[in-house]
């Protein structure tokens, strides 16, 4: 009993770190906030949701008089949905659903809010197990999620000393025993029964499966070259230069932020590579709203040994069920709160700002492609067609890097009532599409569910050609 109250311990202390922007009171000047509230950076409607979930800064806020959001202590009962104490009439957002060939609408929406929205969350939190129990405080933990799509760990060991690189990026075999683990009780057994969908970007079995029990505190017992004291979120990526994969890397890694209960920004983010490459991405500006700092590198840490006070291993882009990648959604339902939060969190901190809608005008983006492929060939007919309508305010734009930089981007789209587009991963954009907005793709590829159930997701209207008849190819 003694184990498990100091374990519950840790994991409070550990949930709170980096979060609590609590000035102690021994350091804090006189007339000083309680609080550096300017460290949440958090949307107008996500914040009675933080304070539901951190009652302790909640109650601060109560009684400083520096505090900025007191009409949301009217609204803790706001939550996200994934939490215990959450009722359902105070989620934020619920799908919008026909019958369907489910027995009623109700059950079709508890059904896609587990595929898609925030019961995704909850599903996780809700499988989290502890692989590896700490005896006191500055002992090491291992817990994770099932099949370990999800782990978090305090006082975590790495040896890098005796690392081989080559151009493989996730190599299985990087660690061997005892150059990944902590002091701790160790659960093997357990650990090794979660191995059932290792994969690359689907799993941190591969990864985490040489995790030992060590005789040694890492870092009280002097083995460290290096200690981070930041909280770490480590990250196995998609194609950085693939829109449609690399937003699956932001999703997953915001709903982990979500899972772990921290939003700050003062936390590094560590790419999860073994290869001796790097790493081409193009919308590197993203990384903005989630850290403070530089993405760093696994290959940073070679030829040391590294313990990190607090890691996560976030969840992958392309795990089975998993967001927004391999998500299997019922028909019938659209719109979740997760994809609209998400979309509002990086709108929010990347500063872009809605300059609409506007009366008597409707801004329309044409998405012109520059590749050899998928080019809309009559794109100028189009246009000039569309703007004889005296309502629409036509924009031809072609996003392709080194064009534009991708917040002019984002800026574009948000700003935009109407989407036009053919099939591509440049139609993700319609992640930060305004509510009301409507995404058109012109010709959907043969692909037909890709950018469709995009859209189901985030909550805006998809519409494609109906009238193949009226499509051809060029001849080849």
């Amino acid at each position: 009993m003694l184990m498990l109250l100091v374990f519950g311990a840790l994991l409070h202390e550990v949930s709170l770190r980096g979060q609590d922007g609590a000035v102690p009171e021994t350091h804090r000047a006189p007339g000083e906030p309680l609080f550096d509230y300017a460290s949440l950076r958090l949307h107008q409607e996500h914040i009675p949701r933080f304070l539901h979930n951190n009652r302790h800064i909640a109650t601060l806020c109560k009684k400083d008089a520096h505090c900025p959001y007191k009409e949301h202590l009217e609204n803790l009962n706001y939550c996200w949905g994934y939490e215990k104490s959450c009722q359902p009439e105070f989620r934020f957002g619920y799908p919008i659903c026909s019958l369907g060939w489910m027995d009623s609408v109700e059950a079709a929406q508890d059904l896609f809010w587990k595929q898609a929205d925030f019961g995704f969350a909850r599903e996780r939190l809700e499988e989290v197990r502890v692989l590896c129990r700490p005896e006191s405080t500055s002992d090491s933990s291992l817990m994770c999620s099932r099949y370990l799509q999800y782990c978090r760990a305090a006082n975590l060991y790495l040896d890098f000393r005796s690392i081989k690189r080559d151009e493989e990026r996730f190599k299985e075999d990087f660690f061997r025993k005892g150059e990944i683990g902590g002091h701790c009780e160790l659960d093997s057994h357990l650990l090794l029964s979660e191995g059932q969908r290792k994969s690359p970007l689907q799993s941190w079995f591969a990864e985490l499966r040489t995790y030992t029990q060590l005789n040694f505190r890492p870092t009280e017992d002097g083995k460290c070259d290096i200690v981070i004291e930041k909280p770490t979120y480590f990250m196995k990526l998609d194609a950085g230069i693939n829109m449609y994969h690399h937003f699956c890397d932001f999703v997953n890694l915001y709903l982990t932020q979500h899972v772990n209960n921290s939003f700050s920004t003062d936390v590094y983010i560590v790419m999860w590579d073994t290869s001796s490459s790097g790493y081409r991405d193009l919308f590197s500006e993203t990384w903005k709203a989630f850290t403070d700092h530089d993405v760093i590198h696994l290959k940073t840490y070679d030829s040391k040994r590294v313990c990190f006070r607090d890691a996560v291993f976030s969840l992958l882009p392309r795990m089975q069920y998993g967001l927004f990648y391999n998500t299997p959604l019922i028909s019938g339902c659209q719109h979740t709160g997760l994809f609209r939060a998400f979309s509002q969190h990086l709108i929010h901190r990347l500063h872009i700002r809605q300059e609409g809608p506007q009366d008597g005008k409707l801004r329309v983006t044409i998405l012109s492609r520059s590749t050899g492929y998928r080019k809309i060939l009559n794109q100028d007919e189009l246009a000039n067609k569309l703007r004889t309508v005296p309502m629409f305010e036509v924009r031809v734009v072609d996003y392709k890097y080194g064009k534009f930089a991708f917040l002019d981007q984002l800026r574009f789209t948000h700003n935009t009532d109407i989407f036009i587009g053919m099939h591509g991963a440049g139609l993700t954009h319609l992640l930060f599409l305004p509510d009301w907005a409507v995404v058109f793709e012109l010709y959907n590829c043969e692909d037909e569910r890709c950018y469709l159930d995009l859209a189901r997701l985030r909550g805006i209207h998809y519409i494609t050609w109906q009238k193949m008849d009226k499509i051809f190819h060029p001849e080849k």
